[in-house]
């Protein structure tokens, strides 16, 4: 019997071993997609407790937690203390063998605060104790952790109307380790059938120093302000999206759809489309123009339990995969913009599993030269980020594209414990080529393997967004 995730964790044979040991773990973070906060990291912000760390925004734990039954006043509530959250937890964490939330918070405990015995009702108490008084300690600050984690750029998720105030401090200030830079995320001027739309297109103009009256306007801010963010370093953008689109409309026609949304009426699905695929084109272009990378998170079904998200909002674990694999959309979408030559570094992410393969055959219909895997199937996202998950886009993508030519992975999180999530990645990656190469599949060159390996982890993400 192995021991309990111990320094072969995850690593079945000797190829795997030397790949993990020698190559992947000495590697460099770049973490590409996350919800960290950046004031946080320009206020070196230090954890009162592990709960506040641990379960303070993190819905992938608040899930877990509801899951076995506990009241949401003991998750999310604002009577019960820290120690009470933390024991929820403790109390669920047992039961769910084989989650890979399981291993995350283990690995967390482990390379963090030395905790090298599980998580369970009985240990809890010693081990809140234990990280508590080690988080006081002056390298568990979160730039910090950021150090400790060996991570080398950070790029945070940022608004277009975003002040990028903090990130101005870190880059003033000199003091994080890791290189911390915005990456746009458009969703609300892309949402014109939400409600807010019209007062966030005020707060866009302020933010470009204009007036929005127009379509024209709109695009001309975004200009302005992909510009901006351009100078403070950023290099790629993010678009949640429910599902892939193409539907183009005529300037006059985009525009009335645009009036009425500034009035409040009722958008269509169809004049949705017609006004996203329009700001769409100005967004790619200016993308492509400046090297950025594109990605396009879809197929998720988003605030499904209606009490809840009227209590709590969005983002707090009450979402969901979306049926659906979006082919005929995401093809229209990516040729659109290709037709029109405005196609940008492209990575697609999919909240359903059953999208591998389907993924992987269209973006072979769109590679183009001086970039390897121009347009690209991102790490397995959110519901797919388990063991099994990525070991099975790592097969869809081998058997139809490149797996070498790859983004390794991303936190994707809120937590800046989070970085223990590119471990898990590795690990996982070294034990799927270790067992192709010891059953014969590939030459056993650990040269060629190590670099391979050093390359998915770390090097193809620099040359692709250009860090």
């Amino acid at each position: 019997m192995k021991q309990f995730m111990d320094e072969n964790f995850l690593l079945e044979t000797e190829t795997a071993k030397v790949l993990y040991h020698e190559h992947a773990a000495k590697m460099p973070i770049i973490d590409y997609h996350c919800h960290i906060s950046p004031q946080e990291i320009a206020e070196n912000h230090r954890f009162k407790s592990i709960t506040e760390a641990w379960l303070g925004g993190d819905h992938y734990k608040w899930r877990l937690i509801r899951s076995n039954g506990t009241p949401e006043n003991k998750i999310t509530g604002n009577e019960s203390d820290d120690y009470t959250k933390f024991l929820e937890y403790a109390k669920a964490l047992p039961r769910a063998i084989g989650n890979p939330l399981y291993h995350w918070s283990h690995l967390e405990l482990q390379r963090y605060f030395d905790v090298k015995i599980p998580l369970t009702e009985r240990t809890a108490k010693e081990i809140f104790d234990h990280c508590n008084k080690r988080l006081q300690a002056e390298d568990m600050t979160v730039q910090g952790i950021i150090k400790k984690s060996n991570v080398a750029v950070i790029c945070t998720t940022d608004d277009p109307a975003d002040s990028l105030e903090w990130h101005a401090k870190i880059k003033a200030d000199g003091l994080c380790t890791a290189k911390v830079v915005p990456a746009m995320r458009p969703d609300k001027v892309l949402a014109p059938q939400k409600e807010g739309f019209a007062q966030y297109i005020k707060t866009l103009a302020t933010a470009a120093d204009m007036n929005i009256d127009t379509v024209a306007d709109v695009k001309e801010a975004l200009k302005k302000r992909i510009a901006f963010f351009h100078d403070m370093g950023c290099r790629a953008s993010d678009h949640a999206l429910k599902y892939m689109f193409w539907r183009e409309a005529d300037d006059a026609t985009v525009e009335a759809i645009f009036q009425k949304a500034l009035q409040g009426d009722a958008i269509t699905d169809a004049e949705d489309e017609m006004y996203k695929t329009s700001i769409f084109q100005v967004l790619a272009a200016e993308y492509n123009r400046l090297g950025w990378g594109m990605q396009l998170h879809y197929a998720t079904l988003r605030d499904n339990n209606t009490p809840m998200f009227k209590k709590m909002g969005p983002d707090t674990g009450f979402d969901s995969i979306a049926e659906g694999n979006c082919g005929q959309g995401l093809v229209a979408f990516l040729d659109g913009l290709q037709t029109k030559g405005i196609l940008p570094k492209t990575i697609i992410y999919s909240g359903n599993p059953n999208d591998n393969a389907l993924i992987g055959t269209i973006i072979g219909c769109y590679q183009d030269e001086g970039v390897r895997c121009k347009v690209q199937q991102g790490a397995a996202w959110w519901f797919n980020d388990t063991k099994h998950g990525m070991e099975a886009q790592l097969t869809s993508i081998a058997d139809l594209s490149i797996v070498g030519n790859i983004l390794g992975m991303l936190t994707d999180s809120r937590s800046f414990l989070s970085y223990a999530r590119h471990e898990y990645y590795r690990r996982i990656l070294c034990n799927w080529l270790g067992h192709l190469v010891e059953n014969g599949e590939y030459p056993n060159d650990l040269d060629t393997l190590g670099g391979l390996v050093e390359d998915i982890c770390y090097n193809n993400v620099a040359a692709y967004f250009n860090f």
